[in-house]
Order: structure tokens, then sequence, then C-alpha cells
């Protein structure tokens, strides 16, 4: 059972915070907490900390922040708050979406202070914000924010067990949470008191059964997620009669490099690339989103289509270091022409010529794109030719556990459980209901309302001291 009465809990030792995951939300929780001076201990079942988290770009919104005032970046809440709902079609929460918008810069400048080193990518725009607002780590990877995370919590003085898989909330007829019982690898079953919990284990990506539940569409893809989101913390807060809302709504990406399945950057399509499929042909609007089109690529022959772009397309991507190991593993095709091209790719010449050519008017602004896609932003292509093979994938859930502004979970009457917190992957996101993910939301949440929890739990466990 996930959840068993609290006259069952028998532990000898307690800790005011308890966060289950290490990943961006759990991480900036406990750092939080641990700020307001909240003793945390935080329980990963991993070998070392890791999640989807370093399995991300690591790049973070944020809007009106000091980095983006030194690059003279004009921009504001309420330009990031339209952002959010205009990708999100108008049909996420609007209460949560500006509270993430205005906690984001805030939050990045705390994670700056914190010893997170961050900078400000404005190489390209990816689809749907209207500003150059996403912070990363230096090589732009999630490993490095995953890293710097691990390391201010460390030096936070938390406690981090790995190898710890949580595996029952000890909960009173209240619903309030008294203990954790977590599994070491040994297999023994240790059970610790506490004040708060907080959820910060992912979502249900790595669970084939929830995913053929919900979102279907998604069922043959390849999951590029972390293989613990089981949707652990889905079950929980189902047993306590928690809300879940938008269980439909994803992060797939639309470019992973195959067989590698490592993640090629969208910016090589967004700054004049295209996709086509094996017969040679575009199937789509690429710029609606790489999210979006992860779902379109599955549905090509094979589920196979090929980023095509050049030399200029190609220079953001060098800010990438998955990039740059795609480039030494040999995942990038290089060619001189359009017929070496077609060799290279193995892709029909004269259909792949004929969809050259037609990207080619588009960018002159001679045709018009039936599939709705504008090309005269950017230089139509030019020789040298880049290619990549790619596949669509699943990379990670936005449906979950319904919470509120300090991401204390709801019941499924608007009420809040006394003391169960939860973010990032665990709680409903920002991307409305279906694939409409805006670049950025998954990690703006998590490390968002991780940051929020990890102050509200801690005002809890001090009024519990």
């Amino acid at each position: 059972m996930p959840i068993e009465s609290a006259d069952k809990a028998v532990f000898e030792y307690s800790v005011p915070v308890i966060v289950i995951g290490a990943g961006a939300c759990g991480l900036s929780a406990a750092l939080a907490a641990a700020g307001e001076g909240a003793s945390v201990l935080v329980l990963e079942r991993d070998d070392a900390p890791t999640g989807s988290t370093s399995l991300s770009a690591g790049l973070i919104p944020g809007a009106g922040t000091s980095f983006q005032a030194e690059k003279n970046v004009e921009d504001d809440v309420e330009t990031f708050f339209e952002d959010i709902m205009k990708k999100a079609k108008g049909k996420t929460d609007p209460v949560m979406a500006r509270r993430v918008a205005e906690q984001s810069g805030p939050t990045v400048e705390w994670l700056a202070a914190s010893g997170v080193q961050m900078h400000l990518v404005t190489d390209f725009l990816l689809p749907g914000h209207s500003r150059h607002r996403l912070h990363g780590p230096p090589n732009q990877t999630g490993v490095e924010l995953e890293t710097a995370l691990v390391n201010a919590v460390n030096a936070a003085g938390v406690d981090i067990i790995t190898s710890a898989t949580a595996e029952t909330l000890y909960a009173d007829d209240a619903g309030r949470i008294v203990a954790v019982a977590f599994r070491r690898p040994d297999g023994t079953l240790e059970t610790v008191g506490c004040d708060a919990v907080i959820l910060a284990c992912n979502g249900f990506g790595g669970n084939p059964e929830l995913v053929g539940e919900y979102i279907p569409e998604m069922r043959t893809a390849g999951f590029f997620g972390h293989v613990g989101n089981k949707g652990d913390a889905i079950v929980w807060g189902r047993a306590l009669g928690a809300g879940i809302a938008d269980m439909n709504a994803y992060q797939g990406h639309a470019s992973v490099a195959e067989p590698h399945g490592v993640l090629l950057t969208w910016a090589v399509i967004t700054e004049g690339g295209f996709q086509v499929n094996v017969e040679g042909k575009r199937f789509s609007n690429e710029l609606k989103g790489y999210s979006e089109q992860a779902v379109e690529v599955v549905g090509q022959p094979g589920g196979i289509a090929w980023n095509i772009y050049d030399e200029r397309s190609e220079k953001p991507a060098f800010a990438f270091q998955d990039y740059r190991d795609l480039l030494e593993n040999g995942a990038v095709r290089t060619a001189a022409s359009v017929e070496e091209l077609a060799a290279a790719t193995g892709l029909p010449a004269d259909a792949l010529a004929r969809t050259i050519a037609e990207v080619e008017a588009f960018a002159d602004g001679k045709a018009q794109d039936p599939l709705g896609r504008d090309f005269t932003t950017h230089p139509k292509l030019a020789p040298p030719y880049k290619a990549a093979r790619v596949t669509g994938g699943l990379f990670h859930t936005q449906g979950g556990l319904v919470i509120d502004t300090d991401a204390r979970v709801l019941r499924a009457d608007g009420s809040p459980l006394p003391n169960l917190f939860a973010g990032g992957g665990a709680a409903r996101g920002i991307s409305g209901p279906s694939s409409w993910y805006l670049a950025g939301n998954g990690l703006v949440t998590a490390v968002v309302f991780g940051r929020l929890a990890g102050l509200a739990a801690a005002g809890l466990a001090g009024a519990a001291a």
C-alpha cells in the first residue's frame, strides 16, 4: 500500500522536511528550506542524483533578470506570462502561469546567488518565446545544472541519501504525513518521521501503462526521460484524495539523434533548417514547436526524420555540449551539394532536390508554404549542407498533482492537504492539456515551485517545532 495509517509508523528519528527526489525541483526545495534554517533530508533512488534534469539542456526561462539587463534584453513578467498563455492556447491555469512568470526571474537570480553559474542565451529564440530569456550553465547541459545544484545543497549541509527508494507514506485521518519509509539497496526498510514532505519525484513517462492511458499518441514513441519517472507522486496523491489535472500534457521532442538517443538542439531548425521524412518530403510546420512536432515525426515511415540545415543555422548549436558530442560521434553529415546530401543520407535525390528548391522559394518570398511556415525570417540554406537522422520521443509528462501558488498539494475539492507539497514533474505544469510545451517549462516550474515548496515547508516545520 502506498499510504499507511499514521499509527503504524515506527521510527527512531525525525527530520522537519523530507524531499523525495533529487532533480532540479527537489534540490531547489532542499536549498530553500535549508536557507530558512530547516533541517532537510533528501531521498534519491539513484546511485547519484541525476533525474530528468541531467537529460535536459539545463535552460531555465526567467523574466526581468540582471542577465537580461546586461545584454539589453527588455523583458518583464507580463510579456512572459502572455507567451506562456499563448503557447498553451489559453488552456492552462492563468493564476499558476502568472505565479511562474513572477517568480522566474527572482528564482534565476537566487540560483545564481547560491552558486549555480548562469548565463543568458541570445543566439536563438525557440518557438513561443518572444524574448531571449533562457538562462543556463556555460555548456548548456542538464548535467552541469544538476551538478551545480548538488554542490549548492551539499554546501548548505543538507543530507542526501542515494539509492534510497521511497515506498510508503504514513498519514493520519486528516491526510497529514507523519513519516516516510524508504528502502536501502540491501533491502533494509527505514522509516523517518517528518513535519512536511515535498514530492519532487517527477512524472510518469517511464510508466508504459499510464502513458498508454493518458497519452496514447506517444505510446509507441521512445522514452528519453529518466527511467525512475514511474508516477509515484500521482499514486500517493490519489490515495490521499489529491486532485490531478492535464494528465495528457507532455513534453515531446522531434530532434532526438538516432540511434544515439541524444538531443540535437531545435535551434538548427528555428534558424532556417527543416525536417524531411525518409521519402525526402516535409510533413509539418516545424515552428509549431519541437514538442508538438514529436508526434509528427513518430507518425512518419519508421518514425524517422532528417534535420536539414547549413553552417549558418548550425552556429548556435555549438554552444551545446551535446551537439559537440554528436559531431564527434559522426551523427552529423556534411555535403557540398544536394546530390552529395542525398548520397550521404540515403534520401531519394529527386524528392530531396524538389523539397530544397521549394524551401528556397519560400525563403525568397516567391511562394507560400502550404504547411504554414514563414521561411522569410532567415536566409535560405546554402551549401555545405548539414543533415542528421532523428526520431521523436517522449521526454517528460506535464500533468500531475494540482498545487496552489505555494506548491501545496490540493485535494480534489480545492482544499490543501496539511503538509504535502509538490513541484516539477510531480505537479501539474503550465503547458495546457496537450503537447503545447514552451521551451524551459519543465525546468522553470521545477525550480520555481521547488523553491516555493521549500520555503513553505520550512515555515510549516518551524511552526510545528
